[in-house]
């Protein structure tokens, strides 16, 4: 039985292309930074501590220790200077993206459906942005965490993996003290949220066309389609 959802945030309850958004925000934020770190030296580390992200394991490492160990070796500046202007990018200029942005239909509806159910209700987006980035996603997408209390929102302050590795959906059911297979994870990136969170156990639905042709035939998805279809799959198997 389901007794936990694990949604996807980026095209799955927010509209959102990273094709679209990641260049935009890379330039907000070198731009925003440029007096006190060159933007392609400021990329670079941006770049390379994403890489080193991506390559945690869940070990006791978080991922915002192992990005700052690489970002700020390759910047020529004091970490207690350049800190204070990348929290006040997040509060000031990312807020500034929000229009590369829409929310999904029913994802608020579904959202607010899943906490009727008492489910557990988990944001499980990709955690190589801070708190701040992620929480005001969550407000584009209208479900903003001063109305919803996720039992985990995945932030890079507090995992251990990114969704690179199934060891990040464990670290969600350990989180959850549930069993992988009442863990329903519900995303529209198959290399991100289907692959990796069905090899940790849990029953995975793809957000995706429906004649869409899945990229690995041995991921057993529950179903494919829209947000809607996703919730009324679960409304009947609940």
């Amino acid at each position: 039985m389901i007794k936990a959802v694990l949604f996807d945030l980026d095209n799955t309850l927010l509209g959102n292309s990273m094709d679209s958004f990641i260049p935009p925000y890379f330039d907000s934020l070198t731009r925003y930074c440029r007096d006190l770190a060159p933007p392609q030296e400021l990329m670079d580390a941006l770049m390379r501590g994403t890489a080193a992200m991506d390559a945690n394991s869940c070990d006791s490492t978080t991922n915002i220790e192992t990005f700052n160990a690489v970002f700020f070796s390759r910047l020529n500046i004091a970490e207690d200077i350049l800190r204070p202007r990348l929290e006040q990018f997040y509060a000031m200029e990312f807020p500034k993206l929000r229009p590369l942005t829409h929310p999904m239909p029913d994802a608020r509806a579904f959202v607010t459906w899943a906490f009727e159910q008492c489910l557990k209700v988990v944001i499980a987006t990709n955690p190589l942005f801070p708190r701040s980035a992620i929480h005001h996603r969550l407000a584009w997408a209208g479900i903003p965490v001063d109305e919803f209390d996720y039992d985990v929102v995945t932030t890079y302050e507090t995992m251990h993996a990114t969704k690179a590795s199934s060891a990040y959906y464990s670290e969600i059911v350990s989180l959850l003290d549930r069993e992988p297979h009442e863990c329903l994870m519900i995303g529209d990136d198959f290399a991100r949220d289907m692959q990796p969170a069905s090899a940790a156990g849990l029953p995975v639905y793809w957000i995706a066309s429906p004649d869409a042709i899945p990229p690995d035939a041995r991921v057993p998805l529950l179903g494919q389609g829209s947000l809607s279809d996703a919730w009324g799959w679960l409304r009947k198997a609940i």
